[in-house]
């Protein structure tokens, strides 16, 4: 494998997780097997005992999906990287390797739905306990944990409401209780913010998003600081069976050669339809960290290489307003997920949010008339302009 340790990120976006494979391909093949045939009976035990390199069973282990995962594990910053089949997979793996009866998870209120959802209607079943607070203000996290908090978790920037974590002032909260943090790292991706650095204990993301970049992959990723940390939660994966596929990992993989570009033109139209939209009589308020108006700007400015690709604004005239903008773009495309090349814009009360129920709503501020955008790599004067005609129709 390419030593990477001096090149610069661009470069390893390139290279990185690529080893030396039979008849020299450039690209890792695809490894589309279920299973993998043994020398001798000998061999075959000795790599069951852990004793020997080499693959069993594509649910444990694969050539192709460990590329991928060497790949993000390197632009992380990190050890060792799981490759899952979706985000999900990725989180609910973290929270059931490091999770047990009678412990407590303190966890941004302004999250992932499904993240809330999963904590407040499932793990609550197993006697694990959470409470959501507004990361933004570290002073709540701090009130919030308790003797047998295990994890903090947090999303920075968050979903939907673009709210800033200080990664450092977290990590060291958790640290002094004996907890661990978690960080959802899928709004910035490695190009643009690496929890490690700031303390984190293990990162992951939806690699549906800006990893993959082109909206045809569904994949989640964790990654560890140390090995204890990877085999725990190597061993959990490998008993939930939420695995990603060689050929969704190839899809990451080439994706990610692109990531580094494509995350400087997500910023730069990012600003530039900030800027506008934060201008606009039909906007009551804009949330992108690019913005001196965002609560969370300096916190960001010490934590990330660049603003990236999300945007949260609120319409003057609510729920109404934001049906006539999401039903007369035309160039943004009504969808959810985020991070892809084409923009998406979307209704989090309604969609992405919904399962969270009114209150909870309420309290993450996501309110009626709130709109996320998923900012493209198109042309920013064609995204603003498609803002404005849609936003021109309503009242």
């Amino acid at each position: 494998m390419l030593q990477n340790k001096n090149l610069h990120f661009d470069s390893k976006c390139v290279h990185s997780g690529i080893s030396e494979y039979e008849f020299g391909p450039v690209v890792p093949p695809i490894y589309q097997t279920s299973t993998f045939k043994f020398e001798s009976a000998e061999h075959g035990a000795s790599l069951f005992k852990g004793e020997a390199e080499g693959y069993i069973y594509t649910r444990m282990k694969n050539p192709t999906i460990e590329a991928m995962e060497n790949s993000i594990a390197e632009l992380e910053g990190g050890h060792k990287a799981l490759g899952c089949a979706s985000g999900m997979a990725a989180i609910s793996t973290v929270f059931t390797a490091l999770l047990k009866a009678g412990d407590h998870v303190v966890c941004s209120k302004s999250v992932y739905g499904p993240t809330l959802t999963l904590l407040q209607s499932v793990l609550s079943k197993f006697n694990i306990e959470s409470t959501f607070v507004d990361t933004e203000a570290t002073e709540q996290i701090k009130q919030a944990i308790k003797p047998n908090t295990r994890i903090v978790y947090v999303e920075s920037p968050a979903n939907p409401m673009i709210s800033i974590t200080d990664i450092d002032a977290a990590a060291k909260l958790a640290h002094n209780n004996k907890a661990l943090l978690v960080v959802d790292n899928t709004f910035m991706s490695p190009a643009l913010q690496q929890p490690f650095k700031l303390g984190a204990d293990v990162v992951l993301h939806s690699m549906t998003k800006f990893l993959n970049g082109h909206a045809d992959v569904v994949a989640g990723i964790i990654i560890t600081k140390d090995e204890e940390m990877y085999l725990n939660m190597r061993k959990t994966l490998n008993q939930l069976g939420g695995v990603i596929d060689p050929f969704n990992s190839f899809l990451v993989h080439r994706g990610l050669k692109t990531l580094s570009i494509r995350m400087q033109r997500h910023c730069e139209n990012a600003m530039l339809i900030a800027e506008y939209l934060e201008k606009h009589p039909k906007i009551k308020w804009v949330r992108y960290p690019g913005l001196k108006s965002h609560p969370g700007y300096n916190v960001g400015l010490k934590q990330h290489a660049g603003h990236g690709g999300m945007i949260s604004f609120e319409l003057n005239g609510g729920f109404k307003a934001g049906e006539t903008v999401m039903n007369n773009v035309k160039l943004c495309q009504l969808a959810v997920s985020l991070g892809g090349v084409e923009t998406l814009i979307q209704h989090p009360a309604s969609m992405t949010h919904l399962s969270m129920g009114a209150e909870a709503r309420k309290s993450a501020g996501i309110t009626e008339g709130l709109v996320r955008l998923s900012v493209g790599i198109e042309n920013a004067n064609d995204i603003i302009s498609d803002l404005e005609q849609a936003l021109s129709k309503t009242s």
